[in-house]
């Protein structure tokens, strides 16, 4: 089955370590954009080329940005314009992203209506000092107040960011934030290892502060994981954590290579082996450009690297039977050298990486294709 994502580049604020397309934007722009969604929504008239018959889907998710800015009546008729091209009933996940910092309050009547089941909630860290270092603007007990709401509301699917290497962030730091999430209750947690990337504030103004080394950020990785893995959360992706039943099923189509449709300024698309995207210009988007096709995808190399992001790894008969027999050769030549070293778990049929194959994962999948 196919996942439609649905991209809200606004945000009250522009954080230090964000590269995502999003930025503070006058109303008049907001409501021209909104339209122009619906629109492409209803009439798919700018990726027509790409898509043959009708699009179903069973996942949607709204991202950003920061979707929770938008008012409970425009997420509604975006959502509700969604659900009905892409015939998302009762059963599909959907899932919106929402700063603790926005007006939740205000929003739950959307959620009822529209059946959004799932809420990814941005906390990065629940040490109040690291939360400003980031831009954050909600509390601690904002956070908890946010997620009891969602709870009392019927929404239990509740998935928290963190965020490892933050700057100052200790073993001791990232275990208050740890022990926040998990007693809180919610059912999946993203641990992601903060990247600096270019032209980010963090990126130009670095000297300002006491970045985690590569060593200590290795073992950051290693504490989340042993604490989310013994508070009963699987491991189930290299930065995903879950109770089992609640990983995300959106973002496993990414990694399975499943079909995803992306509308919404800089919003990527794969669909039947074909890659596009729409521009990261709002202002293009609004005038009807159509998206840009980004060449073939789905080749033996990225199904290799999708797959062994997931802790199930990679099948090698489904390889071999997808792409030929050569595709083996260099998996079956360097895969016992790198089980040697403690960085995959191999027995000839099945290739996964190890968590300390997770923390180098990039360098040994480029080995392996």
């Amino acid at each position: 089955m196919n996942g439609v994502y649905i991209h809200i580049p606004f945000c009250k604020s522009k954080c230090p370590y964000c590269d995502f397309y999003s930025y503070r934007c006058k109303s008049e722009e907001q409501e021209k954009y909104i339209d122009s969604l619906i629109d492409e929504i209803n009439t798919s008239r700018r990726t027509e080329e790409f898509l043959k018959g009708e699009f179903v889907a069973d996942t949607l998710y709204i991202g950003g940005g920061t979707p929770s800015v938008l008012s409970g009546n425009d997420l509604t008729r975006i959502i509700t314009a969604a659900k009905k091209r892409f015939r998302i009933d009762d059963f599909s996940e959907i899932t919106v992203e929402c700063n603790p910092g926005s007006d939740i309050e205000s929003l739950i009547p959307c959620f009822k209506e529209t059946g959004v089941n799932r809420v990814s909630l941005g906390m990065q860290s629940a040490v109040d000092s690291e939360r400003r270092t980031l831009g954050r603007s909600a509390d601690k007990e904002r956070i908890k107040k946010v997620i009891k709401l969602l709870k009392d509301n019927g929404i239990d699917n509740i998935s928290l960011d963190i965020m490892l290497g933050i700057p100052s962030q200790t073993p001791e730091t990232l275990k208050e934030t740890l022990n926040f999430a998990i007693g809180c209750e919610v059912k999946h947690i993203s641990a992601y290892i903060l990247k600096i990337e270019d032209g980010t504030f963090f990126d130009t103004h670095r000297e300002r502060y006491d970045f985690p080394d590569d060593n200590a950020v290795c073992d950051l990785y290693e504490q989340c994981a042993d604490t989310l893995e013994k508070a009963g959360f699987s491991h189930y992706e290299i930065s995903n954590f879950a109770v089992p039943g609640y990983e995300s099923r959106h973002n496993t189509k990414y990694w399975e290579l499943e079909n995803y449709l992306g509308i919404g300024a800089a919003a990527h698309s794969y669909v039947d082996g074909k890659r596009f995207y729409f521009k990261s210009d709002t202002e293009s988007f609004i005038k009807g450009e159509k998206a840009v096709f980004d060449g073939l995808g789905g080749d033996s190399e990225e199904y290799i690297m999708l797959k062994l992001r997931l802790k199930k790894g990679l099948n090698l008969t489904e390889l071999k039977n997808l792409y030929g027999e050569k595709v083996l050769e260099r998996i079956n030549k360097k895969a016992p050298l790198f089980k040697e070293q403690g960085f995959v778990n191999f027995d000839g049929e099945n290739l996964s990486l190890t968590r300390k194959g997770f923390l180098v994962s990039n360098s040994i999948i480029s080995e392996l294709i």
